[in-house]
């Protein structure tokens, strides 16, 4: 549909999306979560979206990680092009029936697909899936999120979970950046020519894992 290309054009022809959180003066200074503001660049670092997070006072403070929330991403014009929305469910490898899924819409009121956390032991694992809820690709974690001053690599998998097709990057910013602002920078590389709409499921995945393993760590002291 012409609205769906008009509203990921910028990401077509995409093989790296960088996703950068804005640091937030009160939150830095006090320690009080406030709701998340992310800039969504191309590799030349150009901004081609803008997300704002939508949430409660309640979820954000007492339910951090796990909070629900809605993402809403715009271009630069200010029009949504994008929305995640992720329910509040719990997040414990003991309760297997209440992992993690989100939905991504693109455009607004369309459905363009569902990251789907699977049950695994070990390995933080998710399904990516399309707007029937087909299985499309995986996304693989290391064991240890911790990063010891590195990047944190997802791999992004085929289905047999054995052929890597990209990744998305929590990166390594320094001490004090991550001390003092406790901000996250992802990258998220991709094949150029994947579906675009499974780009746009691709940014959800990316702030789920956001929230999951680093909203509340030091990214990686």
């Amino acid at each position: 549909p012409s609205s769906l290309f008009f509203s990921l054009l910028f990401i077509e022809q995409l093989d790296q999306i960088i996703i950068h959180q804005q640091v937030e003066l009160l939150e830095a200074l006090l320690g009080t979560e406030t709701c998340s503001k992310y800039e969504v660049k191309n590799h030349l670092g150009q901004r081609v979206y803008f997300a704002v997070e939508e949430n409660i006072c309640f979820d954000r403070n007492f339910c951090s990680p796990i909070r629900s929330f809605t993402i809403r991403i715009a271009d630069n014009t200010g029009r949504e092009v994008i929305t995640v929305n992720r329910p509040l469910r719990c997040n414990s490898c003991w309760f297997p029936c209440f992992l993690q899924e989100l939905e991504v819409q693109s455009p607004p009121g369309t459905i363009a697909g569902y990251v789907v956390q699977n049950w695994d032991p070990f390995l933080p694992k998710f399904t990516i899936q399309n707007e029937s809820k087909e299985d499309v690709l995986k996304i693989i974690g290391p064991y240890a999120t911790c990063g010891c001053f590195e990047d944190v690599d997802f791999e992004v998998k085929a289905l047999n979970e054995m052929t890597t097709i990209g990744k998305i990057s929590k990166y390594w910013s320094g001490f004090v950046n991550n001390v003092f602002t406790n901000t996250a920078n992802f990258g998220i590389q991709v094949p150029v020519d994947l579906d675009v709409r499974i780009k746009a499921v691709m940014i959800g995945a990316c702030f789920l894992i956001d929230l999951m393993f680093f909203e509340n760590s030091l990214d990686g002291l």
